[in-house]
């Protein structure tokens, strides 16, 4: 189970990454889907909350061509994060299979560096 979860991930990213709705991202669309899914109950746009800003996620990933594909795997996946208190946790998983609404989310997380 866990391989096909790994595969399906690894085939939206590859699809986000060359899709053309990739680099047509809406803004809005994407911090709507962010706060619709509670991303900012954690995550604050630019300070530390309970988890990392989302501008130090940008900044971490500036420039990387795995980007897309890593936050992809972190808001699908469940995999564990560290908390800024040392805990660690498994991420909440985003719902949405809405590949052009996870890739405006992920886009307009990149735009806030």
């Amino acid at each position: 189970m866990k391989t096909s979860l790994i595969a399906s991930t690894l085939g939206l990213a590859a699809t986000l990454a060359f899709s053309p709705l990739s680099h047509a991202a809406d803004a809005a669309a994407g911090e709507a889907l962010a706060k619709k899914e509670g991303c900012l109950k954690c995550h604050a746009i630019d300070k530390k909350k309970d988890a990392e800003s989302l501008k130090g996620i940008a900044k971490k990933y500036a420039g990387k061509p795995d980007a897309e594909a890593k936050i992809l795997n972190q808001i699908t996946t469940g995999a564990k994060v560290k908390l800024e208190d040392g805990t660690e946790d498994e991420h909440k998983i985003v719902k949405s299979k809405d590949k052009t609404e996870l890739s405006n989310m992920i886009q307009w997380i990149l735009s806030l560096k």
